[in-house]
């Protein structure tokens, strides 16, 4: 696997229509901005054998910012696939410096929801334990526990959850 600049892969893709660039967003974030030539495949729902590509093709993977695409880059990878390239900075990186994008109707990130909805029940708990119940700080101390393991496995649970609700389906 190869990890490139939005730069870098827009030339290639320019050059080369045979080069294939997948964007592994949900299809909410992709529909509200994707980078020109861009297919959608949700990292949630990517399964590699069901891939309408050869193991041979370059295929560009390319998310948000690059966290997606790098997973998703090892997960192709690790199936066979030998011409893999990360898209380093993603969408917000290739629509930043001027490429051409497509745009559609705005929606929230995956990344706010995510901050909302953590923020939410941080509140709540703290709510509840607070007027309530001080079994509620138990919700609290539970999301506080989920995000410090999200940021040491780079591993988002909620944000898997929250990727497959009705709103992020496009």
């Amino acid at each position: 696997m190869k990890n490139i600049s939005v730069s870098q892969s827009h030339e290639i893709i320019k050059e080369n229509s045979s080069v294939v660039l997948v964007d592994v967003r949900t299809p909410a974030e992709y529909g509200s901005v994707h980078a020109e030539r861009a297919l959608n495949h949700p990292m949630e729902s990517l399964d590699a054998e069901r891939l309408p590509y050869g193991k041979q093709d370059e295929i560009h993977i390319i998310c948000q910012t690059g966290g997606r695409s790098l997973k998703v880059s090892q997960k192709l990878e690790a199936a066979g696939f030998c011409n893999i390239v990360n898209v380093e900075g993603g969408t917000s990186a290739w629509h930043g410096t001027g490429l051409p994008v497509v745009e559609g109707k705005k929606a929230i990130s995956l990344e706010r929801q995510v901050r909302i909805a953590a923020g939410s029940l941080v509140v709540i708990g703290v709510a509840v334990g607070h007027f309530v119940n001080p079994a509620g700080f138990g919700l609290s101390a539970f999301i506080g526990a989920g995000l410090v393991f999200a940021g040491v496995t780079d591993t988002c649970g909620m944000g898997m959850m929250i990727a497959k609700m009705p709103w992020n389906r496009a």
